[in-house]
Formats: C-alpha cells, sequence, structure tokens
C-alpha cells in the first residue's frame, strides 16, 4: 500500500501497467476502486495511477480542504510515483479538481480527460446545504435514490455491478461533508477555463440528469483546443453503459497526444 503526503495529510495512491503516465481522479463520495471499468483497459497501453481523495476510501480525511487542495493531492501523488507531467482524467468532481490541476501547474497537465462535469460557476446550481445529513444517510439508501442515475443505455447486469461496487465501497462522514463544502465555495470562470492550452476530451452521457449535458458541450465549446463525445442514452455514470466504448475513446486520444 503506497500513501503520499499532501501538507500531513495521507493519500493513499497505487498504479498499474507501464508507458506514458495517466492519472484518475475519481467523483464525490467514491474511492478510486470505482475506477474498476477503466484500470485494466488503460493499462494495457499506458502506466495508470490511482488514488483516493482525501477523506474517501483509504486516504485520511480532514475537515476541511478545498478544490485546489485536492488539486494539489493529485499533484502529490505524481510526486510519489515519480512522474513530472501525465495526462489527467478526471470523472463528476474529479473532473472539476483536474481542471482546477490545469490551472495551478499546467506544465505537469499533458492532456485532460473530462467525464460528466462541467464548469462549476457562479451560473451553476450548488449543493444545498444538507451536506451534514447526505454524509450520514446510510450506503442503501443512497443507492436506492440514484436508481435513475445510470440511463436507459445501462443494463441490469452492469448497473447491478456497479451498485454492489458502491454498496462495497466506504467513505467517512467527514470526508463527504468535505467534498459537499468544497463543491459548494469553489468558481472558476469561463475565462480561466479558456485559458487551458493542452488537448482535452470531454465525454458525457445524453441522459446525466446530474450533470446537463449541456454543460459537457459548454466545457468543450471553452477549453480551446478539445473533443466532445456523447454517449446516448447514457446517465451520469457513462462508464456503466459504454465502458468499452469509452476506454477506446480515451486510448485513442491519448495515442493523438503521445
Amino acid at each position: 500500500m503506497a500513501h503520499a503526503t499532501n501538507g500531513g495529510l495521507r493519500i493513499y495512491w497505487d498504479s498499474k501497467g507501464s508507458g506514458s503516465p495517466v492519472l484518475l481522479v475519481m467523483g464525490a463520495a467514491y474511492s478510486s476502486r470505482m475506477w474498476y471499468p477503466v484500470i485494466d483497459a488503460l493499462a494495457e497501453q499506458h502506466r495508470v495511477i490511482w488514488f483516493d481523495n482525501r477523506g474517501i476510501g483509504q486516504s485520511q480525511a480532514t475537515k476541511t480542504g478545498t478544490i485546489q487542495d485536492m488539486a494539489s493531492d493529485g499533484f502529490a501523488v505524481l510526486d510519489a510515483a515519480g512522474v513530472d507531467a501525465a495526462h489527467i482524467y478526471g470523472a463528476s468532481l474529479g473532473g472539476v479538481v483536474v481542471l482546477q490541476m490545469a490551472l495551478q501547474s499546467p506544465e505537469r497537465v499533458k492532456s485532460l480527460v473530462v467525464g460528466c462535469s462541467g464548469i462549476l460557476n457562479d451560473d451553476k446550481p450548488r449543493a444545498p446545504k444538507v451536506a451534514n445529513l447526505i454524509a450520514r444517510v446510510p450506503r442503501g439508501v443512497l443507492l436506492a435514490l440514484g436508481k435513475g442515475s445510470y440511463g436507459s443505455a445501462a443494463s441490469p447486469e452492469a448497473v447491478a455491478k456497479d451498485r454492489a461496487a458502491i454498496k462495497a465501497d466506504k467513505a467517512s462522514a467527514t470526508g463527504l461533508i468535505q467534498q459537499q463544502n468544497a463543491l459548494r465555495a469553489y468558481s472558476v470562470t469561463n475565462e480561466a477555463i479558456a485559458g487551458i492550452t493542452c488537448p482535452a476530451l470531454v465525454l458525457h452521457g445524453t441522459e446525466d440528469k446530474s450533470v446537463r449535458p449541456e454543460w459537457g458541450a459548454e466545457l468543450a465549446d471553452t477549453l480551446p483546443h478539445a473533443k466532445l463525445v456523447t454517449y446516448e442514452g447514457a446517465g451520469h455514470n457513462y462508464l456503466v453503459s459504454y465502458p468499452a466504448q469509452a476506454n477506446a475513446d480515451v486510448l485513442a486520444f491519448l495515442a493523438s497526444v503521445d
């Protein structure tokens, strides 16, 4: 078990494969285990590095922490892995984090893959102030509430597998509250995002109810060197409906950059 350290906080990470490095940044509430549809496929051609966000999975929890801090956690993991620059792939909250990484240290970001995310500015709705309550809701209840998040293209078998993985995943109440507070406090302008010059791939499901598909389109339009790929009938987690296609799209994009 490997750990990076950022400001005294221990961040769990691991890696697999060889080749140009790809850092994976997971979304809110879930550990890096939820990259299960991605890791093996990308590791056939790349060194894939993943980590648990602070307060999630095997990483240490903290009551405070901004999106900027979470971006710094990602760079601390790259440091621990001995990597100067990497392709960086973030989903949902992880997409917000990887965009911030490109703003903080663009020289360390070879390219971006941003899934089911968008530009979190003052025009976007924010998480309601119920983080303390949400953090204490049992996983089973959250699973029931999230039944519609997969989209019509997801097979029952794929949904069942993903829901079992979520149920087995773990996160601390402290970590969940910190993530929600970080999202509520963060804002970035379209002008700042337009200054990100690395190649980018934006992925989005057409039935995403959590992050509207038009927000993904806005992100792709704002990034100067971005391509948008949409997945018909996919919900917020497009990897449940289109794992093979999404991985193929990412691998083709990375090959074009390398």
